[in-house]
């Protein structure tokens, strides 16, 4: 059974909506999925998903272009909810957070700042981090550094490659791999998945974007999670089976959450 780590199944471009779209991937031997809140409103959203689907959890977060709205915008998700709390709202994780030095939708020590104190929400809630870094590495390096690495870090559709994925399992993290990794010229992430310890290895779609080889610049949905784990059963010369068992057992690691 293959886990969808990270969606934004509310996004209207979901093919068929949230709901079916999470029972076609059930229904596709998708186990669990993971609705990621990237501000107020989709983190409403994310929870809203998850409270009507059985094998869906959601996170709350503040996404680097938007960190300029404040992490208090956020906080009240979580604000004096403890483990217990968490878990009847399905809250597995903080973000997705971090830097996006490509866009600067956000002034940079905006971002900083943002991500800093979602580090420490963390850390503070006992939760999972899940960390969007584009052309910032050694920054979010920094921040990540300075504040204290969580028990849990998922670096979400990592795009880096060995140098950066060696940094990251450094500091405990997970990587997970989107469809990105099916790309024709994705050689240098290829060359991280093939490296990236077994247990610290993820997938994920990031749908409704990143539609995997062959439904490259279609709209993605959870369902085609497989595709992604199968590319990486070839690039790590395992079996796709083997590969649904690690991913799987490792989302279980990287956000405890889910096996409630």
């Amino acid at each position: 059974m293959w886990i969808d780590t990270h969606c934004h199944v509310y996004d209207e471009r979901t093919p068929g909506g949230a709901d079916a779209s999470i029972d076609k991937a059930h229904a596709e031997g998708i186990d669990k999925i993971i609705v990621i809140g990237t501000d107020a409103a989709t983190t409403t959203q994310a929870l809203a998903i998850a409270a009507r689907h059985d094998n869906v959890w959601a996170t709350v977060g503040l996404h680097p272009h938007d960190s300029k709205l404040g992490v208090d915008t956020v906080v009240p998700f979580v604000d004096g909810l403890d483990a217990q709390g968490l878990a009847a709202r399905k809250i597995v994780a903080i973000g997705e957070c971090g830097l996006d030095f490509y866009y600067d939708h956000s002034e940079r020590d905006v971002q900083r700042e943002a991500f800093a104190r979602q580090i420490s929400l963390a850390k503070q809630l006992d939760l999972s981090l899940v960390i969007h870094t584009r052309n910032a590495w050694p920054d979010t390096f920094d921040v990540l550094d300075a504040e204290g690495v969580p028990e849990r870090v998922i670096f979400h559709c990592f795009t880096g490659d060995e140098v950066q994925a060696h940094a990251a399992v450094e500091r405990g993290a997970w990587l997970s791999f989107s469809g990105i990794v099916t790309f024709n010229k994705a050689d240098d992430i290829r060359r991280a998945a093939k490296f990236c310890p077994a247990d610290k290895l993820l997938t994920e779609t990031d749908a409704p974007w990143l539609a995997p080889v062959p439904h490259r610049g279609k709209e993605n949905e959870p369902a085609l999670v497989r595709l992604v784990g199968e590319c990486l059963a070839q690039v790590r010369g395992e079996s796709t089976e083997d590969i649904a068992r690690t991913t799987g057992r490792n989302a279980y690691a990287a956000f405890p959450g889910i096996a409630r």
